[in-house]
């Protein structure tokens, strides 16, 4: 008879899984052994939690598939709870097996215990402890299943390590398909039609359930046979032609007030496949909460989300994709006087020029003419940081790259995501952009990578400080930074000590052939930019936010 950690790992191969990240413990040591000589499922051995938990969130990404991770309990647990709350705010469906002590130590205070349904309560769609060895093939079906019904997020399965060694007579439960939503109701079409007609300025918001190719698809056919702008929604850039006339913006971190404000002007919201989180709706204003300024319809397939925070004129239960495939099949005049000034608002960036600065290089010297060069099928993770704002407003999104990025704005994904890229992608040029403060986070997973033969190329902002936090402590109290400056190592000799190539860009200058030389490195490079905390953002200076210029 099967134990109860060779049943799981059939359960896993069930449930579709061809990779297990995780950092190996002794309180699931029968797992793992289990897994000795298994060829169906790829064991990525990471460095820590954390970054074992973020690349499973960055395959899930890639995949639309749950992505799998394995800790230990308590520490281990603990230090993974980074991914399990990156993936609630992102809407990833993630499912996390945590080693637990033994039956008989519950309760006790035992070394490493830790009560997983009160610490992740918050954070996990579920928390299950199996006790039983018949209840574990029924667990991991449901587990799957609710990560990826209705909003996706993350569940947690605490195995006690004494249960991974009973025997299990119960069968494999087969993949239990999550529920569809079911196309909008031919009525409802009507109804969006006819308010889009009287409308004056109408906006689509456009959001993550629209990642995959056939949501991209629908949401260019649609905006195209409606001719409404489309702004999207945080950290979903990609999803559309920045080029189309149609482009309104995207709705993402520190954007000028100016673009806010224009964009507050819209009459209209329809908001298709988004949670309206604080960050898209620019703090809860566009739309306002909880009464819009303007008629809100709002299509989601999660019946929790509309009307959760915002009075909603309607809200649709439906397949967005679907949604915006019904009202593709219709065509209206558009408002081409409102699409352009939205539109131009968007791009105002896009002739960018680097600025200099006497304290380091401004971030979109490499940004540019890495845009330029590198392949259009490559593959970009940001980490959480100001620097990112370089790669939103100069990257030409064109509608079919992938870029991953952390909703949830944690720090720490960067490399990680790279990684999980690689490994997932392993034809594809992948391009990681990383802050001083997000590398030293989880950059030691550059040796996870490199021992499974993963080439990311990763570009390092490094201006010596916390320069999110730096630009709201300038915001908030002009003059009075504390506790935001950083003491680095030299980033590029510390990436050579891995195996991968360094490179220091000191000089606006070095910039493009830096780019060229990472682009033409076949094996992995780190490029160290020493980037100006003058130029905090690409939207303003230190100057500026002290009212100095």
């Amino acid at each position: 008879m099967a134990r109860c950690a060779d049943r799981l790992v059939e359960c896993l191969r069930a449930q579709g899984v061809d990779r297990l990240f995780c950092v190996p413990g002794e309180s699931y040591l029968a797992l793992l052994d289990a897994l000795h000589g298994d060829n169906s499922i790829a064991l990525v051995t990471c460095r820590q939690e954390g970054g074992a938990g973020l690349m499973a969130l960055a395959d899930a990404k890639l995949t639309d598939r749950p992505g799998v991770v394995a800790v230990s309990r308590g520490p281990g647990a603990t230090n993974a709870s980074i991914a399990i709350h990156s993936a609630e705010q992102d809407a990833v469906p993630l499912v996390v097996l945590v080693g637990q002590v033994a039956r008989h130590e519950r309760g006790r205070g035992a070394f490493q215990e830790v009560d997983y349904g009160q610490t992740f309560a918050d954070m996990a769609k579920a928390v299950w402890e199996v006790h039983e060895a018949a209840q574990l093939p029924e667990v991991v079906a449901r587990a799957f299943h609710l990560a990826q019904q209705s909003t996706a997020g993350p569940v947690v399965i605490a195995l006690p390590e004494d249960l991974l060694q009973d025997d299990c007579a119960a069968p494999v439960v087969p993949l239990l398909p999550p529920a569809k939503a079911p196309p909008p109701p031919d009525a409802a079409v009507r109804q969006i039609l006819e308010r889009l007609a009287g409308a004056e300025r109408p906006l689509l918001i456009a959001g993550g359930l629209l990642e995959r190719a056939a949501g991209r698809r629908a949401l260019a056919a649609a905006a195209e046979a409606l001719q409404i702008p489309v702004a999207l929604s945080f950290k979903r850039q990609e999803i559309f032609d920045n080029a189309s006339p149609l482009f309104a913006g995207h709705l993402g971190f520190k954007i000028p007030r100016r673009q806010v404000e224009l964009l507050a002007e819209a009459d209209l919201i329809l908001a298709i496949g988004v949670r309206l989180g604080d960050v898209t709706t620019q703090g809860y204003r566009l739309p306002r909460a909880p009464v819009p300024d303007q008629p809100l319809i709002h299509v989601h397939p999660d019946s929790a989300v509309l009307g959760r925070l915002h009075r909603t004129d309607l809200a649709l239960i439906a397949d967005p994709v679907a949604t915006l495939q019904a009202l593709a099949a219709h065509a209206l005049p558009g408002w081409p006087q409102w699409a352009e000034r939205l539109h131009r608002e968007a791009r105002l960036l896009y002739g960018y020029e680097p600025r200099r600065f006497a304290d380091g290089v401004d971030f979109g010297a490499v940004v540019q003419p890495l845009a330029r060069l590198a392949p259009r099928d490559a593959i970009l993770t940001t980490d959480a940081g100001n620097f990112s704002s370089w790669v939103h407003s100069l990257w030409p999104f064109d509608g079919t790259q992938t870029m991953l990025g952390a909703v949830g704005g944690a720090m720490g994904l960067g490399v990680p995501g790279a990684i999980a890229a690689c490994l997932r992608h392993p034809g594809r040029t992948v391009l990681a952009f990383v802050g001083d403060g997000g590398l030293m986070m989880t950059g030691n997973e550059l040796a996870t990578g490199i021992a499974l033969g993963a080439a990311p190329k990763i570009f390092v902002s490094n201006n010596g400080g916390y320069g999110t936090i730096r630009l709201h402590q300038e915001r908030s109290f002009p003059g009075r930074p504390v506790g935001t400056a950083l003491s680095n190592p030299d980033f590029a000799r510390w990436a050579e000590a891995f195996g991968a190539r360094g490179i220091v860009v000191a000089r606006p200058e070095e910039a493009e052939p830096a780019v060229e030389a990472a682009l033409a490195e076949p094996g992995p490079v780190l490029v160290d930019v020493r980037s100006s905390m003058e130029a905090v953002s690409i939207y303003t200076t230190i100057a500026k936010l002290r009212g100095e210029e």
